[in-house]
């Protein structure tokens, strides 16, 4: 029997995890089955409700806020199977990235490539084009080769390139508007240990070898702090040698210095913003030197305690210089009340419909906000910029784009409408943020054909 009741009245309002977006849906339910996840959807779309998938709350946009039904795959969580000899592991789509990399380290496998924050659902991560940095690995969804998804009909569909390629290089990156992905199918790759360095260069000289950096490294990111010359580079690269135990010491001093410090330091920001320049300058000043072993998921993951809202953009891999030294002359120019370091990695290349780096190898550019403090001027300023090199959002970030924007930067754009409609065309899966961003061109698909 079923446990799932969506006439009981939900009064727990929701946040997302900045706290910036909130909702009050009328129902939250956790599935505990595909069953009750098919049972959810022939419900609502019976009853001509909406509703909408959520992870653990990243994304910065309203992707999720929903005022009828929310659905959490929570409840749906964990390894369900390995084949080592193909590489391949099946996951509840649920499944958070850090217990996944704790389960899949126990079958000898690992994922080969991850973001920084490890807090995501595996299906949350995979429809919003999330990514790590790598010049030669591609994002989550590139990893993902199979897919189990209930659709509105209530039936639940296996999706994979070999059996329709064209409905999943559109479901890979589908921003839950497809369905409810229960499943994953992930490519993996037996369990490595990674050595991360980290240390201060000049910016100037970052710019000056961002391709030999990108060459050399299997990972490599950087930071620049605003009003500085100074950017923090991040090394990661395989390694034969044995991880040991984390100190408690390296421990603390991620707590400590890099979250509460910089939370006091924030603050401090929040209520006297012109300290902004100040306090950038004071950061750029303290990052470490920084070698560590480890396994990869392990490496890979850093503690995000202080909160903030994020943009993040991807240009073409080859206008990162240009792009940067734009924002760098707009926040001398404009004197933007920013201390938070700017984020920038490269990603490969990839087919996903709407991925942002379809067609291009890429560069990500993500600008930071702490919560509380004014993000408009500084985020539409840097928006303007990417934009300007044929930039593309990231689904889980904010922007401003809409339909007929994202039609000139998405070559695939009309042709996955097309599929959603047919797929959804009553919109079970839509909420006002999506259908505000997708109504030019879902009208359009109305027109007749000439």
């Amino acid at each position: 029997m079923l446990s799932i009741n969506l006439k009981e009245r939900n009064t727990k309002e929701w946040r997302n995890w900045s706290g910036l977006v909130r909702g009050l849906p009328s129902s939250i339910v956790y599935p505990a089955s595909i069953e009750e996840v098919v049972e959810i959807v022939k419900t609502c779309a019976a009853e001509g409700r909406k509703l909408r998938v959520v992870g653990s709350g990243h994304s910065f946009t309203r992707l999720v806020q929903t005022d009828d039904v929310l659905v959490s795959l929570d409840q749906l969580q964990g390894v369900i199977a390995v084949d080592s000899e193909k590489g391949i592991a099946e996951v509840w789509g649920g499944t958070k990235l850090d217990r996944l990399g704790e389960e899949l380290h126990a079958f000898g496998v690992a994922q080969e490539n991850l973001g920084d924050i490890n807090a995501q659902s595996i299906a949350g991560a995979i429809s919003t084009g999330t990514h790590g940095t790598g010049a030669r690995l591609g994002s989550l969804a590139t990893q993902a080769v199979g897919l189990t998804v209930v659709i509105a009909t209530g039936e639940f569909i296996e999706c994979s390139a070999e059996q329709d390629e064209e409905l999943f290089r559109a479901m890979q990156v589908s921003l839950g508007m497809f369905g409810i992905i229960v499943k994953v199918k992930l490519r993996v790759v037996p369990s490595y240990a990674l050595r991360y360095t980290s240390r201060k260069i000049p910016f100037s000289q970052c710019l000056e070898q961002l391709d030999l950096f990108k060459k050399e490294n299997r990972h490599f990111e950087f930071y620049w702090f605003p009003y500085t010359d100074v950017a923090q580079i991040k090394l990661t690269n395989k390694t034969d040698e044995v991880p040991g135990t984390p100190s408690r010491w390296s421990y603390w001093k991620v707590l400590l210095m890099e979250n509460a410090l910089f939370w006091v330091m924030s603050e401090c920001c929040r209520f006297i913003p012109r300290l902004c320049k100040s306090i950038s300058r004071l950061s750029a000043a303290g990052v470490p030197d920084v070698q560590e072993v480890g396994y990869s998921h392990r490496i890979f993951a850093t503690p995000r305690l202080v909160r903030f809202n994020e943009m993040e953009y991807s240009v073409p891999a080859d206008r990162m210089r240009i792009v940067l030294e734009e924002i760098r002359n707009a926040v001398d120019r404009y004197r933007f009340a920013v201390h938070f370091p700017i984020e920038c990695r490269y990603v490969q290349g990839d087919d996903v419909w709407l991925s942002p780096a379809t067609g291009r190898d890429s560069a990500y550019i993500a600008v930071h906000m702490y919560r509380g403090m004014e993000y408009a001027d500084f985020f539409a300023k840097v928006e303007d910029i990417c934009r300007q090199h044929g930039g593309r959002p990231h689904w889980g970030k904010m922007h401003t784009m809409r339909a007929e924007q994202l039609r000139l930067v998405y070559p695939k754009w009309d042709a996955f409408l097309r599929l959603r409609q047919e797929l959804d065309p009553s919109g079970v899966f839509l909420n006002p943020y999506l259908v505000e961003m997708l109504q030019q061109s879902e009208q359009a698909h109305k027109l007749p054909e000439t």
